[in-house]
């Protein structure tokens, strides 16, 4: 069985109904807390070859905004949101879930309800 990971932050108030829906429905997820365990190149390359950078990248968020219209206007290709997920985890979207079906960003219960089953455990 393919380990199951939930990565974002703890804060987060959609990440923290994932964990609940998570947790409600009896799923063993680990949790990855990015912005104290960090996110590899390799983690992040491997998102960018199932989903558009424009999925991962957050830009209707605070940190996206705080950037400057400079550095947003070279945010333009896989290559350079790398890049900006690598320097500043808080612009990805959160949470992430791997290893339940296709990788997916955000949460909806829905979405969730098909990668796990809707009755819990």
């Amino acid at each position: 069985m393919r380990k199951i990971i939930l990565y974002g932050i703890p804060n987060c108030d959609t990440v923290k109904k994932a964990r609940t829906w998570l947790a409600e429905h009896g799923q063993d997820v680990e949790f990855h807390d990015f912005k104290k365990q960090g996110l590899t190149r390799e983690i992040l390359a491997a998102w960018l070859q199932q989903l558009d950078w424009e999925v991962l990248v957050n830009r209707k968020g605070t940190t996206w905004r705080k950037l400057s219209d400079e550095r947003r206007a070279q945010i333009v290709d896989k290559a350079s949101a790398l890049e900006l997920m690598l320097e500043n985890t808080s612009v990805i979207k959160r949470p992430v879930l791997e290893g339940a079906g296709p990788l997916k960003v955000g949460f909806s219960s829905d979405a969730y309800e098909r990668s796990f089953g809707d009755s819990p455990a």
